[in-house]
C-alpha cells in the first residue's frame, strides 16, 4: 500500500476496534485488506472475501425487483426516505462464526463481530432481516431495498402514523438511521436513481 493507504489503514482500524466492530484475531483465516475509491475521492476499506466466498454455500433469498417497488408509490402523495446507519455493520456474526471473517494487515490480524461487506450471502442476510423487521409494514405503507427505507402515504396524517409505527419498530429492534441521509414528510424523494412524487416517477436529473 501507498503511505497516503497505510495512514487511512490505521485510521480505520482503530475507529473499528473503538466501535467494537473487529476485534484482534488468531484465526488461520486470513484475507487480503485492499481499498476502493468513493465518489467524493475518499477511501473505502474493503477485505478479499472472494476465497472464503468459494467455500459458502449460497443463499438464494430473492433481492426485491426495483419494478415491483416503483409500482407501490404510484398513489402516494407523502414520502420520507430513511437510510441506516451503516446498515450491514447493525447485524451481529454468529457467535463462533467469527474467525471466518478474519483479515490480515501490516498492523495485526483482525476479525469482524458485525457483518462485513464483501461477504456472498451479507445482501440476502441483509435482506432478511429487513423484511422480517417490516413484514407487517410492507407494500402497506413502507417499500424497502437493502438499506435505503421508504415510507408513503395518501395524506399528511396517515404520513405521520406511518412514521411512528416505523420508529416504533427500530427502536424495538435497536436499528439506527443516518439523519443527514433522511429526508421526512417530502412530496418528492430520490429513490434507487430516480425522483419519485406527485404520481410519477422520473430518472434523477443528475444521473442523466
Amino acid at each position: 500500500m501507498a503511505l497516503p493507504e497505510l495512514a487511512k489503514l490505521r485510521k480505520q482500524l482503530k475507529d473499528l476496534l473503538n466501535a467494537g466492530y473487529i476485534r484482534p484475531s488468531k484465526s488461520p483465516f486470513g484475507a487480503s485488506v485492499l481499498f476502493q475509491k468513493k465518489h467524493d475521492g475518499s477511501l473505502r476499506m474493503r477485505v478479499d472475501y472472494r476465497a472464503l466466498n468459494k467455500l459458502t454455500v449460497k443463499n438464494k433469498y430473492p433481492i426485491p425487483l426495483i419494478a415491483d417497488l416503483f409500482s407501490q408509490l404510484g398513489g402516494a402523495r407523502w414520502f420520507s426516505k430513511l437510510d441506516l446507519r451503516s446498515g450491514y455493520w447493525q447485524v451481529h456474526i454468529a457467535e463462533g462464526d467469527e474467525h471466518k471473517t478474519a483479515c490480515v494487515t501490516q498492523y495485526g490480524a483482525y476479525e469482524f463481530l458485525v457483518m462485513p461487506f464483501g461477504l456472498t450471502n451479507a445482501p440476502a442476510t441483509f435482506c432478511t432481516l429487513m423484511n422480517n423487521v417490516f413484514r407487517e409494514f410492507l407494500d402497506k405503507f413502507v417499500v424497502v431495498f437493502f438499506d435505503d427505507i421508504v415510507i408513503y402515504s395518501r395524506t399528511s396524517e396517515k404520513h405521520i402514523q406511518h412514521l411512528r409505527e416505523v420508529f416504533r419498530v427500530f427502536k424495538e429492534n435497536q436499528l439506527f438511521v443516518k439523519k443527514e441521509k433522511c429526508a421526512f414528510a417530502e412530496q418528492e424523494v430520490p429513490f434507487l436513481g430516480h425522483t419519485v412524487g406527485g404520481g410519477q416517477i422520473q430518472m434523477d436529473v443528475s444521473k442523466i
